[in-house]
């Protein structure tokens, strides 16, 4: 059975919290503790952009999608690992690295690890999901071979994650929303995962078309 995130039965990792980045291509970030992108507005695309890139940065400007740690969206995130019964969730942006606009996780003092806003665009299985355009469900990471080799797992202890893609309705993938959790759920239950996942890509993609940001 999966647990609420505040749920006193569950063990924490350490006693005192341990406040890193989390995995980043050259992992010079990662003593830096709690890292978070500038507060500057999206004017202009960085040069040498992949086309896909370019194309991502182009339709969150004209969207106006923040690129930076954004109120809303750590509020839906909340609500998607609350739902899921995970410690953290993310909603997550495609860019030079993968940005969290959207993050929950446990507080300062919990003992669980505390990760920053950004990281490495090959680490974690976010890329999967954006390569697949669909929903990724591992229950169990160590399940699968494929999936059980990753920076995070050994960054953060992570043994379950359930990713689904924001697509948007021109066909460019944004991102992902997911959620992460230290322990693994049944495989009986990853099908109400997955949904939970799939079903905060959608509000996420009609917050960003209908709703003001804060």
């Amino acid at each position: 059975m999966s647990q609420h995130p505040s749920d006193s039965s569950r063990t924490p990792q350490a006693a005192t919290p341990s406040v890193r980045s989390l995995p980043r291509r050259d992992m010079r970030d990662a003593h830096r503790g709690l890292v978070t992108p500038p507060a500057t507005a999206l004017t202009s695309q960085p040069p040498q952009q992949s086309p896909e890139l370019a194309q991502r940065y182009e339709l969150l400007h004209r969207l106006g999608v923040p690129t930076v740690p954004n109120e809303d969206f750590d509020d839906l995130a909340h609500d998607m690992a609350t739902q899921a019964g995970f410690l953290y969730g993310f909603v997550n942006l495609f860019l030079e690295e993968q940005t969290f606009i959207g993050l929950h996780q446990p507080p300062a003092d919990s003992g669980y690890v505390i990760v920053g806003r950004t990281m490495s665009r090959d680490h974690g299985w976010c890329p999967e999901v954006m390569a697949r355009k669909k929903a990724l469900p591992l229950h169990d990471v160590h399940a699968s071979p494929r999936f059980s080799s990753n920076a995070v797992v050994d960054a953060v202890g992570i043994r379950s994650y359930f990713g689904a893609p924001l697509i948007h309705d021109s066909g460019t993938v944004l991102g992902t929303v997911c959620v992460i959790d230290p322990e693994k759920r049944p495989l009986a239950d990853a099908r109400r995962l997955r949904d939970i996942v799939i079903n905060a890509a959608t509000q996420v993609l009609d917050h960003i078309a209908r709703a003001p940001l804060r």
